[in-house]
């Protein structure tokens, strides 16, 4: 079952306009020159480890598998090259078909502007339109604003009893 997400422009706190979409498997050049403006430290917040270069074959295949298996995200803004995505939000549903595990990038330029928010709360919407029960997200424990944000939005947080440097966020999604 796929879940259809609605375009929408969105103004941020700041004012600046950002274009939410579907992400579609045409996204990844785009989303290759998204990974190259993050900094190091952007890059161990998302992945939760050093990345230096990107997955390509993991992207593509992550790229393929939605809608069927999972909603994927995108925030744009045009670009001399046509847009830039300036964040993204995916939910990847897992081996049970009612849970599905979450991930969020949002451009440093764009931190502290409500983007993350806009995403999260698009990616939740969609994830309940689409039957799922549990969404679940696996953070750093130092990712502040990202854990700030989960409790916001109605997350339990957790320590990960496999690794207490994560924390693990869950929303149940369902009654």
């Amino acid at each position: 079952m796929s879940t259809s997400i609605p375009e929408s422009d969105i103004t941020l706190r700041d004012g600046r306009t950002v274009h939410v979409r579907a992400m579609h498997p045409t996204d990844e050049s785009e989303i290759l020159q998204a990974f190259e403006r993050m900094n190091e430290g952007a890059r161990y917040m998302r992945f939760m480890r050093v990345v230096r270069e990107p997955n390509v074959e993991r992207l593509r295949k992550t790229l393929a598998a939605f809608p069927e298996h999972g909603i994927g995200l995108v925030a744009t803004i045009p670009a001399a090259d046509g847009v830039d995505i300036v964040g993204s939000a995916i939910a990847v549903i897992a081996s049970d078909p009612g849970h599905c595990e979450f991930a969020i990038s949002v451009d440093s330029a764009f931190g502290g502007a409500g983007l993350a928010t806009v995403l999260m709360k698009t990616l939740i919407d969609a994830s309940r339109s689409r039957g799922l029960k549990v969404m679940e997200g696996f953070v750093l424990a130092e990712n502040q604003s990202m854990l700030r944000l989960a409790k916001r939005l109605g997350f339990s947080i957790v320590p990960d009893p496999e690794d207490q440097a994560v924390r693990i966020c869950r929303l149940q999604l369902v009654g």
